[in-house]
């Protein structure tokens, strides 16, 4: 993704720049210390991720921004707080940093961008609403690239914040997308969610022991809201 950094203020300039040679999808082609001079490249190139501090010279970013008739994606930058609001009123802005602000919270700033710009389901093969109990499998759009994943060998999905894990006996993804939309993907008998973070196939399960149930190899944690439904598909035989 193309970016481009408005900011006057040099260690700030220095700051982000240093972030975003931190995350390899992110490329650097513009640094700026006024709106105006920036106009330009706007017309000469894709931007897909607009760095827009709030206080500039001559022009502040929120006025420059609605010059732009196709604005990219935009993260404020600023030393106040109190712009939040106004910012907000912008449908292309889609977070607000306050300076100064560490990487931690400049990646989720980029998290959010990557989940606008990506649809939530990264099941390509059909939508969800008509994904069934007969489908054999699905393929999930990560890095450009179309993966094919067999249900059958499904172990199970993982949710971390706005990942989501998928494990099986042959790959394992990870990619933008939430465990709920996975539960209406996996309407089918052999998964179950376990945990709030985890659906399991239950085709692998070994062992359960307290909290925990066995799958290939793997330890799952099992929720307390969660256990009732396992234990009511899992029945002993004694």
């Amino acid at each position: 993704m193309n970016c481009v950094i408005i900011e006057d203020e040099v260690p700030a300039q220095e700051i982000l720049t240093a972030y975003l040679n931190k995350v390899p999808e992110l490329k650097l082609i513009g640094i700026f210390n006024t709106a105006l001079k920036a106009n330009s490249i706007f017309k000469e190139k894709r931007v897909d991720i607009l760095f827009l501090d709030i206080n500039l010279p001559n022009l502040s970013g929120l006025q420059f921004l609605k010059t732009l008739k196709q604005p990219p994606l935009v993260i404020m930058t600023t030393a106040y707080g109190d712009y939040a609001v106004e910012s907000f009123e912008f449908e292309t802005i889609i977070d607000y940093l306050v300076k100064p602000f560490s990487f931690e919270r400049f990646l989720k700033s980029i998290n959010k961008i990557q989940s606008r710009q990506q649809p939530q389901s990264q099941i390509q093969y059909q939508s969800p609403e008509s994904i069934s109990s007969n489908l054999e499998f699905v393929f999930i759009n990560v890095d450009k690239t179309l993966h094919k994943i067999d249900l059958k060998n499904m172990v199970y999905v993982q949710s971390d914040r706005n990942y989501v894990s998928v494990v099986s006996k042959d790959i394992n993804l990870s990619f933008i997308d939430s465990l709920k939309n996975w539960n209406s993907y996996l309407n089918r008998d052999n998964f179950l969610q376990v945990h709030r973070s985890y659906i399991i196939n239950l085709d692998f399960i070994e062992k359960l022991t307290g909290n925990i149930v066995y799958l290939d190899g793997h330890k799952i944690p099992v929720g307390k809201t969660f256990k009732e439904d396992l234990f009511k598909r899992v029945k002993p035989i004694n």
